[in-house]
C-alpha cells in the first residue's frame, strides 16, 4: 500500500469531491429535519427526497474512493462491505422461479442512480452463481413487485413506468434469461404493501403467469420463501446453460465487475395484464398491456 506523500492526485480529487457530497448530504438532512419540525409534510417529503440523492452520491463516491489508493484488493473487499450491508436475497421459489429480492425501492429515472443498483445486484448474482451454473429460462415474463411500506401515503407511491428498471433487467439476463427477444420475454409490474420496503423481481414462464397472479394476491409479508437450488420441477422447464457472449459483456460491465457469463439486453412484448404499465411512460389500457 503506497504511502500518504506517494497517493496519487486522483485520490485527492476523488476525497475532494467525497467531501463535498457529504457536506451537501448534512445540509439535506438539517434541511429535512427542519421541514418536519415545521409540520410541513409535502415540504419535508422533497427535502427527503433530495436527502436521498445526495446520500446515493456520497455512497458511490465513498465506494470508488478505496480503488485510488491503488490496492489491488479494493474492488473485492468493498464488494464484501456492500454485501454485509446491502443484503440481496437471490434464490428458487417452491414453484420453480427464479427471483430477486433488492432491499430497496428502486429509483426514479430522473433522479436516481442505476450504477448503484448495479454495483448492488452484478456482485450478488455473480456470488449465488460462483458454484452453480446459470438457468436459462425462455418465454418467459420478467416481474417487478414494487413493496411499498404500509404507512406511506398513496400519492408518495411512484408510477411503474417512472422507475430505473433497465439495469436490473440486463443483470438478471446475465444469467437467468435464454434470449432477450420480444418473443420470449414480457414485462409486468405491481405494487404491494408490506411491513418493510423492498422491489421483489421473478422471472417466470409464460405458461405460469396466471398461478403467479394467484401466488401473489396471497404472498406473506416478507415474500415466498426462496432456496439455494432449483427445486426437480423447475429443472424441467428452464434450461442451464454456460454460454459466454464477451464481446456483449464488455461494453455493459466494467472490467473489474466482469462475471464469465453473457449479456443480454433487456426487450419489449406484450402480456394481457390490466396491471401493467408501458415502458414507454403511458398507462396501458384494462387488458392490453404494451411491454
Amino acid at each position: 500500500m503506497p504511502r500518504t506523500s506517494e497517493l496519487s492526485r486522483a485520490f485527492s480529487t476523488a476525497l475532494g469531491k467525497l467531501e463535498s457530497a457529504v457536506k451537501k448530504l448534512d445540509v439535506a438532512v438539517a434541511n429535512t429535519r427542519h421541514m418536519y419540525v415545521l409540520g410541513a409534510a409535502e415540504l419535508a417529503y422533497a427535502a427527503a427526497l433530495r436527502c436521498a440523492a445526495a446520500a446515493e452520491q456520497a455512497t458511490l463516491l465513498a465506494r470508488a474512493l478505496p480503488a485510488y489508493t491503488g490496492s489491488p484488493f479494493a474492488s473485492m473487499d468493498v464488494e464484501t462491505i456492500t454485501a454485509a450491508n446491502v443484503p440481496v436475497e437471490i434464490g428458487f421459489t417452491a414453484e420453480g422461479w427464479f427471483s430477486v429480492r433488492l432491499p430497496l425501492l428502486l429509483p426514479k429515472k430522473e433522479r436516481g442512480s442505476a450504477e448503484y443498483v448495479r454495483s448492488i445486484l452484478l456482485p450478488a448474482l455473480r456470488t449465488f452463481f460462483a458454484d452453480r451454473p446459470p438457468v436459462r429460462f425462455d418465454d418467459c415474463v420478467l416481474i417487478y413487485r414494487h413493496v411499498y411500506a404500509e404507512d406511506r401515503p398513496e400519492r408518495q407511491r411512484r408510477d411503474h413506468d417512472n422507475i430505473e428498471i433497465n439495469m436490473v433487467s440486463d443483470c438478471i439476463a446475465l444469467y437467468a434469461m435464454t434470449d432477450d427477444a420480444p418473443g420470449l420475454c414480457s414485462h409486468y409490474y405491481c405494487s404491494a404493501a408490506a411491513t418493510v420496503e423492498r422491489t421483489e423481481v421473478y422471472v417466470v414462464p409464460q405458461r405460469e403467469f396466471t398461478a403467479w397472479l394467484e401466488a401473489e394476491k396471497a404472498m406473506p409479508d416478507e415474500g415466498l420463501k426462496l432456496y439455494d437450488s432449483l427445486p426437480d420441477s423447475g429443472k424441467k422447464r428452464c434450461k442451464n446453460s454456460s454460454k459466454t457472449h464477451m464481446k456483449n459483456l464488455a461494453a455493459f460491465v466494467p472490467a473489474e465487475m466482469q462475471p464469465p457469463r453473457g449479456f443480454l439486453a433487456p426487450n419489449e412484448a406484450r402480456i394481457p395484464t390490466e396491471r401493467a404499465v408501458t415502458l414507454s411512460g403511458n398507462a396501458a389500457s384494462p387488458g392490453e398491456a404494451q411491454c
